[in-house]
């Protein structure tokens, strides 16, 4: 397992402030209140190993195919419907959304190879993920996919929590499978926008993993 390169800056905020806490107790906490020197050095230990956790990028034996439509991150499956894209389709999608809490893997990645036809920042609010107008008035990134297969629309939306979305690709870049495309810290959802009569080989429910799950078929 290593560390994803999002997660260095605060990793070391975390453990300067462990480390600088924990100091500023053992010398001015008297001794007779070791304990409470003890506990605020264990809550603090936590929060440094979640950091670390939070951007972890596990090994993975990864997933791929042409007709295969990979999932683009860890989560739990929380939304299939069909749905009205009026952002870059502009007509009914079969949409699938993946929510990524705290404890999740929140890399994202390219569900199929192809080329990025379409890339837009929205700045906006930091309503819950599950909102639903989260994913047209909070934070997020539009990202289209296509191929000879055709086009698939990902939507990186930022939660309460998530504060910055990332993103490595630009309109016109050529992307691979199970390559990442984003970063998004601290709780999050992507959406996806397949054509009508997509197969979809996930249900509401499914705990999913990015670049593993098979999400769908062509």
């Amino acid at each position: 397992m290593k560390i994803h390169r999002e997660g260095y800056k605060y990793i070391l905020i975390a453990t300067v402030l462990w480390l600088g806490i924990a100091w500023l107790c053992a010398h001015f906490i008297p001794p007779s209140f070791s304990w409470v020197t003890g506990i605020i050095t264990f809550l603090l230990f936590l929060i440094w190993f979640w950091v670390v956790a939070f951007f972890r990028l596990p090994n993975r034996d990864m997933v791929h195919g042409e007709e295969k439509i990979i999932c683009p991150a860890d989560g739990k499956v929380v939304v299939i419907e069909e749905t009205f894209e009026p952002e870059y389709f502009k007509d009914q999608r079969l949409q699938v959304s993946i929510f990524m809490s705290p404890i999740n893997v929140h890399v994202n990645r390219n569900p199929v190879s192809g080329l990025i036809r379409y890339m837009k920042y929205h700045p906006g609010k930091y309503l819950v993920a599950w909102h639903p107008k989260s994913s047209t008035e909070n934070e997020r990134t539009t990202l289209v996919i296509g191929n000879d297969r055709g086009d698939i629309l990902l939507r990186q939306i930022a939660g309460a929590l998530a504060r910055r979305i990332c993103f490595y690709v630009k309109e016109g870049d050529f992307v691979n499978q199970n390559e990442e495309f984003g970063f998004i810290r601290f709780g999050s959802r992507v959406d996806i926008y397949l054509p009508i009569g997509t197969k979809v080989d996930v249900k509401i429910g499914d705990v999913v993993k990015g670049g593993v799950t098979l999400l769908a078929h062509y």
